[in-house]
């Protein structure tokens, strides 16, 4: 690793990171990294310019609304860096397509695709609006009947609580479920991995595999925690509204949305570059699940993340250029021989297919 002359607080907050489909993606402000380890056991890495909407208007880095901006920034990177890792894994290579996937395309053509998509999309946030509004609603209903919120402010307040903490509680009850599912777990350990390296490199210690092992695999700053912010400050911003009726609640809800992201992204990066007892306290129940959402990766894990890393800050680890320059020559070489195979394979076929013709 090559000598950095920054302050420790620079690097704080430097590269964030997203675990993907086997795989880490890390970003830094002018840089994406995504690594992922095909189904070869080869560490594919691809990098790109970063240029967040943040940076492309003065408006956008105010406080509070830089949280917002950030966050709808951040839901389109997510999104595309799952899809590209799908792609980089290799899933889909050598399969050959059903008789049922054949007739789709035939009868749709590539647009089946798009199609599944939009479905998948619809039954996703139908879920969502049945798990985290309707069911919390239905049960606060039973458990504070109407008329004692009509009759008396501190019960509607007590029933948006109950609310809230519903929420809390399906939405630790879901991702408890869903770390049972094996690729999930292991996309848990990448996070895992994510953490650490970080950790790793805002401790100004040698990105190897033996150092990252040694650090903590929650983090102040995840994802994870800010998630669970937004639920305890939604729980906050609906108590002045809370005796109004159902319809309006809802509405007022809704428009108090970017309000709670603008706080929470506030809260996060404050937490990420401070260590005192008020952070502490308040980040504690964020990094509690981390304990769910993060799990210790194994060795072959780690070296993806730091590939990521490294190849996220090109400036801090120059040696990372050559890296990827090595690992490109050997894919090349790898695909050209496989080219070359598949080529010797169809003349001799043909040879024999002319043979048999002849005789």
């Amino acid at each position: 690793m090559s000598e950095n002359k920054c302050s420790a607080s620079e690097r704080l907050g430097s590269t964030g990171g997203q675990a993907v489909l086997e795989g880490v993606m890390m970003k830094s402000k002018d840089k994406i990294a995504l690594s992922v380890r095909d189904t070869k056991g080869v560490i594919r890495t691809e990098v790109k310019d970063s240029k967040p909407l943040t940076s492309r208007n003065k408006f956008f880095k105010l406080p509070f609304i830089r949280g917002i901006v950030g966050f709808v920034d951040s839901m389109m990177l997510s999104l595309e860096t799952l899809n590209r890792s799908a792609e980089m894994l290799g899933l889909d290579e050598g399969e050959e397509e059903s008789k049922f996937e054949k007739w789709l395309t035939e009868k749709f053509g590539k647009s089946i695709a798009v199609i599944a998509s939009v479905i998948g999309t619809v039954l996703g946030l139908g879920l969502s609006v049945v798990l985290f509004m309707w069911l919390p609603k239905f049960i606060s209903d039973f458990l504070v009947p109407s008329g004692l919120v009509e009759a008396n402010y501190g019960f509607a307040v007590l029933k948006s609580a109950v609310q809230g903490v519903l929420r809390i509680a399906i939405f630790l009850a879901y991702i408890a479920l869903v770390s049972l599912i094996p690729d999930m777990k292991r996309t848990f350990m990448y996070h895992g991995a994510e953490h650490k390296s970080i950790f790793c490199h805002e401790n100004y210690e040698e990105l190897t595999v033996e150092n990252v092992k040694k650090q903590t695999r929650f983090h102040p700053r995840c994802g994870t925690s800010f998630l669970v912010v937004m639920m305890v400050l939604g729980i906050l911003v609906s108590i002045p509204f809370a005796n109004l009726k159902s319809g309006i609640y809802m509405v007022l809800k809704l428009l108090t949305l970017p309000i709670i992201v603008g706080l929470g992204y506030e809260f996060i990066r404050y937490a990420g570059r401070h260590d005192n007892a008020f952070v502490r306290i308040i980040s504690a129940p964020g990094l509690w699940v981390q304990r769910i959402t993060t799990k210790e990766p194994t060795d072959d894990m780690i070296e993806v993340a730091i590939r990521s890393l490294k190849a996220s800050l090109p400036d801090i680890y120059p040696e990372i250029t050559e890296e990827l320059e090595k690992a490109n020559a050997s894919e090349e070489e790898a695909v050209g021989e496989a080219t070359e195979e598949v080529t010797e394979e169809a003349t001799e076929e043909s040879a024999e297919n002319t043979d048999t013709t002849n005789e």
